[in-house]
């Protein structure tokens, strides 16, 4: 018996979606395949495998229709990655520049792995990209020469066991359909790439601020943040933290996206892209708040609410905090 060959497409969509609009696309996506899978903020998965026949065309040609829909539609520019399972496809989809799409046959995943940066592996942030680093791994194709012994020394047996498989191209998961989580994001793209960390600092901080007033402004409470990095090369790196209770408050969010970004340790990266996402959103109706007898506290939110209001009235502009001044 022969397992049949899937073909899975991830697609990273180039605009800043709302909830609405992001249920919209997958809804016009699903037309093709109802095998969906949202992939927050702003890219989503999908299996064509039984679609494919049902429309009588190629994986390729499929790819570019949902391209396409998604212009017509919308106005949305894409691009896309198209491979054998969901790693394969994401990774496809980082290394493609806007607008395009890169396909990675079945037979060919190896040869496409081999050269190409370890860092580029889901699960390799930037601790371990430099332990790999300093014993001269530098490439995917390194890893899968090496014997698996000496990479469970480097690196422990589960984490090198996982390492292994994925430089192999091997991720059996599949694609689930399901709706968007609730969320909340905010992303900066930078004119060009970034090696300082003050601007790293700077630009997290901007991004809080503005989950912050979002969160309020929708009357919600978030109980958890990622930031996901996307850097010059196009590969990303993910972290996320639960929040020390659900807020909506500026100062605890970016405390917390600040934490995030510490502990990528990304010193002098070149970063291209941040994204930063509030999740797990709940009514501030519903939500609990730790009671502080701390004056500064319920200043700040004071100030916070009078800042807020200042902001609907005149503008984004009007108030800003003293850190993200010109």
């Amino acid at each position: 018996m022969t397992t049949r060959q899937r073909h899975i497409a991830h697609f990273h969509l180039h605009t800043a979606l709302t909830g609405t609009q992001y249920d919209d696309v997958i809804e016009l996506v699903s037309g093709i395949t109802p095998h969906v899978q949202a992939i927050p903020p702003n890219a989503l998965q999908v299996d064509l495998t039984s679609a494919l026949r049902y429309f009588d065309m190629s994986a390729y040609d499929a790819v570019q229709t949902v391209k396409m829909r998604l212009k017509a539609h919308y106005g949305i520019d894409s691009s896309a990655g198209l491979a054998g399972n969901r790693m394969l496809a994401a990774m496809a989809a980082d290394a493609s520049a806007p607008g395009d799409t890169t396909w990675v046959p079945t037979g060919q995943a190896a040869d496409w792995l081999y050269p190409r940066p370890v860092t580029a592996l889901p699960g390799i942030g930037r601790a371990t990209a430099d332990t790999l680093h300093r014993y001269g791994l530098h490439t995917i194709g390194q890893l899968t020469d090496l014997p698996s012994a000496t990479l469970q020394r480097l690196l422990g047996a589960g984490q090198a066991r996982l390492l292994t498989e994925r430089a192999r191209g091997h991720d059996p998961r599949p694609v689930v359909p399901a709706e968007p989580a609730a969320h909340l994001a905010a992303d900066l793209t930078l004119s060009r790439d970034c090696l300082d960390p003050a601007q790293h600092h700077r630009a997290v901080l901007g991004l809080a601020d503005r989950i912050g007033q979002r969160l309020r402004g929708e009357r919600k409470f978030a109980d958890r943040l990622t930031l996901t990095v996307r850097y010059a090369d196009r590969t990303s790196t993910t972290r996320t933290r639960a929040l020390p209770e659900p807020t909506d408050h500026s100062p605890a969010v970016a405390a917390t996206a600040l934490g995030l970004l510490t502990s990528l340790g990304l010193q002098r990266a070149r970063v291209r892209a941040f994204v930063l996402r509030a999740d797990d959103l709940r009514p501030a109706a519903s939500a609990y708040r730790q009671l502080s007898m701390d004056p500064t506290d319920a200043r700040a939110r004071a100030v916070e609410v009078a800042a807020d209001r200042a902001r609907r009235r005149f503008g984004q502009e009007a108030v800003r905090p003293a850190t993200l001044a010109d």
